[in-house]
């Protein structure tokens, strides 16, 4: 190759550096000195004659001719990924990372119980887990994709569905016997609920419903607030008031006695899971196998 023509590393580098816009953050992920990606976009700059980022001492931006390249290095190496597939040997093992965000009740009580299984079909992918309730940003903080319970509502991804969560309405033992058994959802003015959020929010607690295909909400007082799924649960089990969760995280709740379903015939409508990540025109393959095998996963879990 031509010491004047653009390595494909370098390339890559590059198109994280647009993505990211910071070579700290990059050397991170690809496990690099920050001098090594200097280094890296300083070649480059000089191989094509032209400068590709703005940079100050507090931000950086590209320069049009780095929207050129980036739109088109993108494209290129897509198809040289593409490319090199084709002629991957039947039972070649597939390599790299895949870092994966999940929400944290999925993570803890469903995948990671079942993460072996994947791995042992693919040892040589390394697997970084991350797991939250609140949304990341894709694109910033470097997730190959993400998994989300929920409407996918960001259009700037690209959304593969792979099932949907069924929910129940549940309280304590303790609670009930304290305030009652409710009838109707017109009876929840004397009750309280577990609010949940996952982003700091003023919002009120809401309780929500089907009525045929029609979604019905009660605004209903509530003692405390949470950020993620299990300390939702821990607080219901806690007795600080009914909650709306997942029937696959709180089963053996139920079938143990300690929690209750509430208000049986007022459901929820089930919460569609969906796999996100960046547009591509080709999704790198160990994405698509962990899509493929999360679908068959949740497919044989709850039955959607």
């Amino acid at each position: 190759m031509s010491k004047h023509t653009p390595s494909l590393d370098d390339l890559r580098i590059f198109n994280l550096v647009a993505q990211l816009k910071n070579f700290s953050r990059v050397a991170e992920q690809i496990d690099l000195a920050p001098s090594s990606i200097s280094m890296a976009i300083s070649r480059l700059e000089a191989q094509l004659g032209a400068r590709l980022f703005q940079r100050t001492t507090r931000k950086m931006a590209l320069t049009n001719e780095g929207v050129t390249l980036l739109a088109r290095s993108e494209r290129l190496l897509e198809d040289f990924d593409e490319v090199t597939g084709l002629f991957r040997q039947p039972g070649t093992r597939l390599t790299g990372r895949l870092r994966v965000d999940l929400p944290l009740g999925m993570a803890a009580g469903l995948v990671m119980q079942r993460l072996p299984e994947f791995h042992a079909l693919h040892p040589d992918i390394q697997l970084d887990i991350f797991s939250t309730d609140r949304r990341v940003d894709v694109i910033a903080d470097g997730f190959d994709c993400v998994v989300r319970v929920g409407a996918a509502t960001d259009v700037s991804l690209v959304c593969r569905p792979v099932g949907a969560l069924p929910l129940v309405n549940v309280a304590s033992p303790a609670y009930i016997e304290a305030y009652g058994m409710p009838a109707t959802p017109a009876d929840l003015a004397l009750h309280y609920l577990v609010n949940y959020t996952p982003n700091p929010s003023d919002s009120a607690a809401k309780f929500e419903y089907m009525d045929g295909t029609v979604v019905r909400t009660v605004t209903v007082p509530h003692k405390v607030t949470v950020n993620n799924s299990p300390a939702c649960r821990a607080a219901c089990r806690a007795g600080f008031g009914i909650s709306q969760l997942p029937l696959l995280g709180v089963a053996p709740y139920l079938a143990s006695g300690l929690l209750v379903e509430v208000l049986p015939d007022y459901l929820p409508a089930a919460m569609p899971i969906n796999l996100l990540y960046p547009h591509r025109r080709n999704v790198p393959q160990r994405v698509r196998l962990f899509g493929d095998w999360l679908v068959e996963l949740i497919d044989a879990t709850v039955g959607t």
